[in-house]
This record gives structure tokens, sequence and C-alpha cells, in this order.
């Protein structure tokens, strides 16, 4: 299993209890079905050895990015909007920005 870190203390408490106090999560806790796919989402990710099986789940559309987010890789978050949960991948696990 890898593990997943997050920068941001307050889109992590938004993660774990699908609610937040603060913008822009507070926003984004109103849509609950956001909020399940950013869960389920995150729970895939951890499910995994390594990043690269990443790849094997077609609903993520894992990506390695380029140009001005190069090191950087990211997954999809399918809503009616397309939201990307973007990470660095690191020796420890993926490390959220």
């Amino acid at each position: 299993m890898i593990t997943v870190y997050f920068e941001d203390s307050d889109l992590e408490e938004y993660v774990q209890e699908g609610r937040s106090k603060v913008k822009p999560y507070k926003d984004y806790a109103k849509d609950k079905n956001f909020t399940e796919r950013l869960q389920t989402v995150v729970e895939t990710m951890r499910s995994v050895d390594n990043a690269s099986e990443l790849s094997c789940f077609s609903f993520l559309k894992y990506e390695k990015l380029k140009h001005s987010y190069s090191g950087f890789s990211s997954v999809r978050i399918i809503n009616n909007r397309v939201e990307r949960l973007i990470f660095k991948e690191t020796e420890k696990g993926l490390k959220s920005q």
C-alpha cells in the first residue's frame, strides 16, 4: 500500500471528513457527489503499491504532467466539472499539492 500525504491540512480534513470550514473546500463540500468521488479516488490511490499502478484504473486518467508542472502527476476527479488532484511521487509515497 502507498501512503498519501497532504501538504494542505485543510484539504486533508476535507478528504477525511467530507466537510471543511475554509474556502474553497467549503464550497466543494456542498456537492456530496464530488466529495464521495474525491474520497473514492484517494482510497484507490492508497490501495496500490506504487504510482504506476494507478494507470490500471481507467476512471482516474492518471498522467505525468509536463511543462510548468514537470515532476508532478495527476488523477481526475470526474463530476459535473472536471477537477484534478495533483501530486508529487516521492519515495515515502504520494504528496498532494
